[in-house]
């Protein structure tokens, strides 16, 4: 009979080579260390055309919005001279349009208003009103009756006399109020000395 202990004993002569090469195989050993570099050169390279594509791509969107904000100040002055030119016109059509001036021009070119007109009637073909001709228009006032000046503007005028060369009066007027005075003191002086001489 054979038992497991027999069993083990039969098993392992065959198994003794197997063992010995895994345990050589299962024995640690210190591998030497192989440094693996990676290529740089294509980062690098990478990295800087990545830059240059930013740095390139902001100087021409700047340029983009600079030559935009040029095209945008431009077409904001060309619409300021076309508004004003606008508001120019319209004034100018307003002058033109304004029932004063028309019918001072019909006037001049000889047209006159019609006072009593006639009507046709289209759908009969009679005329409705009696037409009358249409007369001067010498009593039609177009302008304004200037206004009334007012009595402040239109005072009294003043009536100065005029003396011969000479005499007192024309002394006051050239030498002033003191010489006047001083020249009546003085004709009063000869007077009185006229007078006691003949008397």
């Amino acid at each position: 009979m054979n038992t497991p202990a027999v069993q083990l004993r039969s098993r392992m002569p065959r198994l003794a080579p197997l063992t010995g090469a895994a345990v050589e195989r299962a024995r640690l050993r210190v591998v030497p260390r192989r440094r693996t570099r990676a290529a740089r050169l294509p980062f690098i390279a990478l990295v800087t055309l990545l830059m240059l594509g930013g740095v390139v791509g902001l100087l021409l969107f700047n340029t983009s919005m600079q030559q935009a904000a040029f095209a945008t100040t431009a077409l904001e002055e060309q619409t300021q001279i076309l508004t004003a030119r606008e508001q120019t016109l319209e004034m100018e059509l307003d002058v033109l349009r304004n029932p004063q001036r028309v019918a001072e021009q019909a006037q001049r070119m000889g047209m006159v208003p019609h006072q009593a007109p006639a009507y046709l009637e289209l759908s009969s073909g009679e005329v409705l009103g009696e037409p009358a001709p249409a007369a001067a228009a010498d009593g039609l006032r177009l302008l304004p009756r200037p206004p009334a000046k007012p009595a402040v503007l239109t005072p009294e005028p003043v009536v100065r006399e005029v003396f011969p060369t000479g005499t007192p009066a024309d002394a006051t007027d050239a030498r002033g109020s003191r010489g006047a005075a001083r020249d009546s003191d003085r004709d009063s002086n000869i007077d009185r000395a006229r007078d006691r001489a003949r008397g």
